[in-house]
């Protein structure tokens, strides 16, 4: 690289310097927090009923367990290789590869699904304005080119640009949300107050314990931040800040937000097909809050195709510069020195595949609830080897890990339990075959890993050692 490209880079890298507040942007966008409270809550009041809250506040313990040993990798290692970095410090470069794969299955997953519920809600906007045919194939498949498009272009022209507009559609839509609980409680007056709520009387324990795999898988992408060492200011205390505080405020907002409706709805919860405009239509919110209302979960969902699309370019970068994929993916735009030849892979690959499903009938919600949980797997094995590599790590290096070893048994227990609740019983077709389809990607991707244990052997030893000071390069 000549001194001008390299002057050139450097200059980019400093205009690029995220903030604080912009880290724990990427990390609740990822989460999609509002796309969560739409539907989650009701599917969990089906089998926990009045323990909605409290299997939240056990996902919440769960996360903070992972959140806190990705933190301890973060404080000592500033990469933008995310967990594909930090298990290398522990179980090696398989290990490595491993949590790799399994974290871009994760990442595209949540993106290409999520495409799917932006597309769904941006339909049902239109329906509202007045454009009934909004709902058909055709006008479908156009949403999905122009919001799959337009969430490729943000990734691509800057990791600033495109986490302020997750962080600004993610508050509005927060915004919008809170105001509809709030007002609801303020309505219900003294009848808002819900004592069985906080009583185990009556609670179903294993409908709790069930609920909780569907509040762990609300927060899938919590960690997103930890990708953006790159382009982190002091990224060793930014981003496990941004980590642990984006998981307790979400958390926050997960377990209020499932009172509420509870307190609101009653029985009604788990009966509704919107449960949030069920909620407007119950305290006679105004007809102008409706499509405010749609309008911000449609935000959200398309805050979370961006999110975790930043989090596809740059592990995969990362694999470039350590020679695990082709070395032309680990170099990065000229312009906005952002990982663009991945991305404008893994953009239109989202958008093509939502395509394809929408052109066999399937409706977009249903795309979010089968792609989504193709991309939770991904996450649960990122997370798990996280887990364990902080033990191996921490034990090797002499550093003091009794709550390593508590979080860890909580954290790989608990994604276990969340493993097996989705595989047995038996779901219906498709969910039952997704878990196949998982492994068989897991499998081909590892091809590649024998590939180079075999022809190329050197290139194990640079695993998990491509770190900030190293990233440059343009092209």
């Amino acid at each position: 690289m000549s001194q001008s490209t390299t002057q050139k880079a450097d200059a980019g890298l400093r205009e690029g310097v995220m903030s604080g507040p912009e880290l724990a942007a990427q990390a609740i966008a990822s989460i999609a927090p509002s796309a969560v409270i739409a539907f989650t809550a009701a599917s969990i009041f089906l089998g926990a009923g009045s323990g909605t809250m409290f299997a939240f506040v056990l996902a919440t313990i769960v996360i903070l367990c992972v959140g806190y040993i990705i933190s301890m990798f973060a404080k000592r290692h500033a990469s933008a290789g995310s967990l594909y970095t930090y298990v290398a410090q522990g179980l090696g470069p398989a290990g490595a590869f491993a949590a790799g794969v399994a974290l871009l299955i994760g990442s595209w997953g949540i993106a290409a699904g999520s495409l799917g519920g932006a597309i769904s809600y941006m339909s049902d906007l239109l329906v509202i304005f007045g454009i009934e045919s909004a709902g058909s194939t055709p006008w479908l498949i156009a949403l999905a080119v122009i919001i799959g498009g337009g969430a490729t272009f943000f990734t691509i022209r800057g990791i600033r640009i495109s986490a302020r507009i997750s962080l600004v559609l993610e508050l509005l839509s927060v915004a919008i949300i809170l105001v509809l609980l709030v007002t609801a409680l303020i309505v219900l007056g003294d009848a808002a107050w819900d004592p069985s709520q906080f009583s185990f009387e009556g609670v179903p324990f294993q409908g709790v314990a069930a609920g909780m795999v569907l509040g762990i898988l609300g927060f899938v992408g919590f960690s997103s931040a930890d990708a953006l060492g790159r382009e982190a200011k002091d990224p060793k205390k930014a981003i496990p800040r941004a980590i642990m505080w984006s998981a307790v405020a979400v958390g926050v907002l997960y377990v209020f937000s499932a009172y509420t409706q509870i307190a609101v709805l009653g029985d009604e919860l788990g009966e509704v097909a919107s449960p949030l405009q069920a909620v407007a239509e119950k305290v006679n919110m105004p007809g102008w809050f409706t499509p405010i209302l749609v309008f911000g979960v449609a935000a959200s969902f398309f805050a979370v195709v961006v999110a975790p699309l930043n989090v596809v370019g740059r592990i995969i970068y990362v694999m470039g510069k350590e020679g695990m994929v082709p070395e032309r993916f680990g170099r990065t735009h000229e312009t906005h020195l952002t990982p663009h030849r991945v991305l404008l892979i893994a953009g239109p690959a989202a958008i093509v595949l939502d395509i394809i499903l929408l052109l066999a009938g399937t409706h977009p919600m249903d795309i979010t609830v089968w792609v989504d949980t193709y991309g939770t797997y991904g996450y649960m094995v990122a997370y798990s080897l996280v887990a364990i590599a902080g033990v191996v790590y921490t034990t090797r290096e002499g550093i003091k890990n009794r709550l390593i070893w508590v979080t860890a048994t909580v954290a790989v227990v608990a994604m276990a339990y969340v493993f097996v609740a989705n595989v047995y019983p038996v779901p219906a077709f498709p969910l039952n075959v997704i878990p196949y389809l998982f492994v068989i990607t897991m499998l081909a991707a590892f091809s590649r890993y024998w590939w180079i244990k075999a022809k190329r052997p050197a290139v194990l030893d640079r695993v998990g050692k491509t770190h900030v000071e190293e990233m440059a390069g343009i092209g």
